[in-house]
Formats: structure tokens, sequence, C-alpha cells
């Protein structure tokens, strides 16, 4: 006897686009816009006043030396926090526009259906610009599951979602620049589509928990098209309050480490353990990773602080992808649909890909 369930993904908190459509007056609409605007405004003199404001607050107000191990830290601080806070909220309101246009039905229907190579690229660019992550894995997984979506496709969905998401890019793009945030965004989609394929050529539907299969999923609807665009900017702003009100502690915490790693750790003693010529450092950053929990807006601060201090990009860069895309909770998770086999290939092609890279890294870079 079938199961008839209906299944929302949570999206980590932020509502669906369907569920923020909105009936507004058209001078609630012109209020926004001028809000809009004027925000942009103070988002661009606040971004470029910034880091003149934190060397006089370090070194004029706190009167601490730049040469000094606290000056040094704090002067790291009192930059980088609010930078990254200000492009996470601008780049967060866009990506939120854009997934105004997803909601998990639609998401569906544009994998399903699809030749196994052509939707893992799909799922792939998918993953990056769709509101799920580890807490939508089940719902998710089942969803495609039931429209017939590959298991290969969907494995590259559940690698991308959380691996490439908008915190990690901005985080990368403030601290280390363009070129280094879109190897991030490339390769983080090599690994997903890689190994999504890989998975798919092993035929190992067989472990799929087989309740899965009994599951017949409710129609979500799909109000995503018909928002008009002053509701995209009410979702974009949404996105903001939700996103960037759950991570800044973490940014705050990250960077706040970065900071005594920057002001206090001697330099290239990373390099012992953690350096290009230490070929253990790759896997042994992986295997560490694996069983952690973190996210981008925590780890990768103190990964620009490791690498100032002499550790390989390649290394550090491994180390955030086991963390941010193996994580033991969505693992945990998983379970409830999968069985042990097919979860310890996800975690080994995962891994080996993640180690590929890290390797390529260390040796181009």
């Amino acid at each position: 006897m079938a199961v008839e369930t209906k299944v929302e993904s949570c999206s980590c908190g932020i509502s669906t686009p369907a569920s923020t459509a909105l009936h507004t007056r058209p001078d609630d609409n012109k209020k926004l816009y001028l809000l809009l605007g004027i925000g942009l405004a103070l988002w661009l003199i606040l971004y470029y006043w910034l880091e003149m404001a934190a060397n006089f607050l370090t070194f004029n107000v706190f009167q601490l030396s730049a040469d000094s191990h606290l000056g040094s830290s704090v002067a790291f601080f009192l930059y980088d926090a609010p930078k990254v806070i200000l492009l996470l909220a601008i780049i967060v309101f866009g990506v939120g526009i854009i997934r105004s246009f997803f909601t998990p039905e639609r998401t569906r229907q544009m994998l399903a259906g699809k030749r196994e190579f052509v939707g893992n690229v799909m799922a792939g660019g998918l993953g990056i610009v769709t509101p799920f992550c580890s807490c939508s894995a089940v719902p998710l997984f089942i969803g495609f599951v039931e429209t017939g979506v590959p298991l290969g496709v969907t494995f590259t969905f559940l690698i991308a979602a959380p691996m490439i998401n908008e915190v990690a890019l901005v985080l990368l793009f403030s601290m280390f620049g363009w070129k280094i945030a879109l190897l991030y965004v490339a390769t983080g989609l090599f690994i997903a589509i890689t190994a999504g394929w890989v998975i798919g050529r092993l035929k190992l539907e067989r472990y799929i928990e087989s309740w899965v299969h009994e599951i017949k999923m409710g129609e979500s609807g799909d109000a995503a098209g018909g928002l008009k665009f002053a509701d995209r900017i009410r979702y974009g702003l949404t996105a903001v309050k939700e996103i960037v009100g759950k991570v800044w502690p973490y940014v705050l915490a990250g960077i706040a480490v970065g900071a005594i790693i920057h002001g206090y750790v001697p330099e290239g003693l990373m390099a012992s353990f953690m350096g290009k010529d230490v070929w253990w450092a790759v896997p042994a950053a992986v295997l560490l990773g694996v069983p952690m929990y973190s996210n981008a807006a925590g780890f990768i601060p103190i990964m620009q602080a490791l690498m100032e201090k002499g550790a390989a990009l390649g290394t550090t860069l491994a180390f955030m992808m086991a963390v941010i895309g193996l994580s033991l909770p969505e693992t945990i998770i998983l379970r409830k649909v999968l069985k042990w086999q097919l979860i310890a290939v996800f975690l080994g092609v995962v891994s080996v890909g993640i180690i590929i890279i890290g390797y390529l890294f260390n040796a181009i870079l």
C-alpha cells in the first residue's frame, strides 16, 4: 500500500518562493524601490570607507601599535568582519532574487527525464542557486526518486547544494580574490558532477531503502513563476535577514580566530604540517574534515589566516570541502533513505575527488 505524504524543502529556515508571494499596492512597491536605492548607496559608502575606518579605530582611537601582535590582530578583525558581512548581505540578496524563480517542484521537474550526463551538469548548476542544504536532504532525495531523477543526478545535486554556496563564495572572494573564488566553484562543480556520474554508473539503486519507492509525493505547486519583481526583491531581502542573521556569529567567531592566528602565530609554522611538501597533508585534512561539522562562515576566515602562516591552499581547501560537503549531520540524515553501502560509496567517491583537487591546487598554485 502506497504511503502518501507531502514534502516541502525546509531550505534552512528560508521560506520557499511560493510561500512569499505578496499582494501589495503600487505605492508600497515605490517605497520598496526607494528604500532599496538608499540602502545600496549606504552600502557603497560603508564599503569604500571601511579600511580607513578600521585603521583609524585601531591605531588612533585604541592607540595600538601597527607592529604589535595585538594591533595586527585588532586591525585584521575590524576590517575583515564588517567587510565580509557587507559582501555577504549584497550577494545573498542577489542570489535570493535568483532563488525566487525556483521551488522544490520546479527543481524536480527540471531534472526529471534528462539524459544522465546532461542531468548531472544541470543538477550541479541548480545546486548552486537553489536554497537547499543538508536539512533538506531527505525530502529532496525522496522527491527526486519519486519523479524519476536518476540516482547519480540526485547525488550531484546533494553534493553541490551544500558545498558551493553563496556564503563560501563571498568569503573566498573577499579574502582571496575572484580567481580563487572561481576555481572553488569550478572544482566544486567538477567533484559534484563527477561523483554523481560515477555513482550513477555503479547502478546502486538497490541500496536505497525500500520504503522510499512506496512514497507518493503530494504536489507542492509552483507559484515562483507568477511573482512580480517587487516580490522577488522582498524574497531577496528575506534571504538576507534569515541567512545573514543566522551565520553572522559564525563569521565573527571565525574572523576572531583568524585574527589571533594572524597576529600571534609565527610565520611559516603551518608549513611544517600543512605545506605543499608534506605529502600526507591533503588526505589527512580530508579524513579529519569528514566527521567534523562547520560551515563556510566559520571556517574560511581561519583558512585565510592559516595560509598566511604557511599552510598550502590545496590542503586548506580540501579540508574546507570535506567539512562542508561531507558533513556528519548530512550523513546521518541520509541514512534514513540510504543503506550504509551506498553512503560508504558516496563518502569514498567524494573524498577521492577532494583529495585529487587538493593535490592539484598544491601543484599549480
